[in-house]
């Protein structure tokens, strides 16, 4: 059993591995599967799933791009388009979920930013062993993953500044929810695409960072 915070190897459904960035908090412990923006898994979101570690809950990150991390625009958005979502959902993060579940006791939530927010909808809509949903600022396409099929707890973290996760896309996330009879948590924040990541100070912002960050905190706890 990994005790350390450190890349571990998973079994994915199809037996094929995959790694991830696995950091412990307790055998005892529900889990949380952290899914990264299209920068890869890079330092920032490790640094996601160890605050979830010290805030009690086992979280894995999967790599969902094999290794590959860039800080160029461009390039995240070539690795983005050429990601297997269909894999990355039913694959890669449903692997997550396993591991956790098997290494861990209790319920496991998904959450992820931007690309991964995007992932984090797919999976409330297609992995009913998921116990609740975090997203952050990332919808996907609706033939893929249609948020009205969403059963589960859900919250939502968008940007009013958002020029791709827009504030219309968002509102339409919700109302689709709502016309369902779910109850969505979403919070809307004067703020850029990306206000949550301290690596990008030209969009950070810290007083919102931590409000969604404890907003999320207390989600988790009501539904884990």
């Amino acid at each position: 059993m990994t005790t350390a915070n450190d890349l571990i190897e998973f079994s994915r459904p199809d037996g094929s591995p995959c790694q991830g960035y696995y950091a412990h908090a307790g055998d005892d412990r529900p889990g949380v599967v952290v899914i990264q923006e299209w920068w890869g898994l890079n330092p920032q979101i490790r640094s996601v799933a160890d605050r979830f570690a010290a805030a009690g809950y086992n979280a894995l990150a999967p790599d969902l791009f094999r290794g590959r991390i860039t800080q160029d625009p461009d390039e995240a958005n070539h690795l983005m388009t050429g990601l297997d979502f269909p894999g990355a959902t039913f694959q890669d993060i449903r692997g997550a979920v396993a591991y956790l579940k098997q290494h861990g006791k209790g319920p496991v939530a998904v959450m992820g930013f931007c690309m991964g927010g995007a992932l984090t909808v797919a999976s409330a809509v297609h992995l009913p062993e998921v116990s609740a949903a975090v997203c952050y600022y990332g919808i996907p396409p609706q033939e893929f993953a249609d948020p009205a099929q969403i059963r589960m707890p859900f919250m939502g973290h968008f940007a009013t500044r958002d020029t791709w996760c827009t504030p219309a896309a968002a509102d339409a996330l919700e109302h689709a929810m709502r016309t369902t009879g779910q109850h969505p948590e979403i919070h809307h924040y004067v703020a850029d695409h990306g206000f949550f990541n301290a690596t990008r100070p030209q969009v950070y912002d810290a007083t919102l960072a931590e409000q969604s960050w404890s907003r999320t905190l207390a989600f988790l706890e009501r539904h884990l």
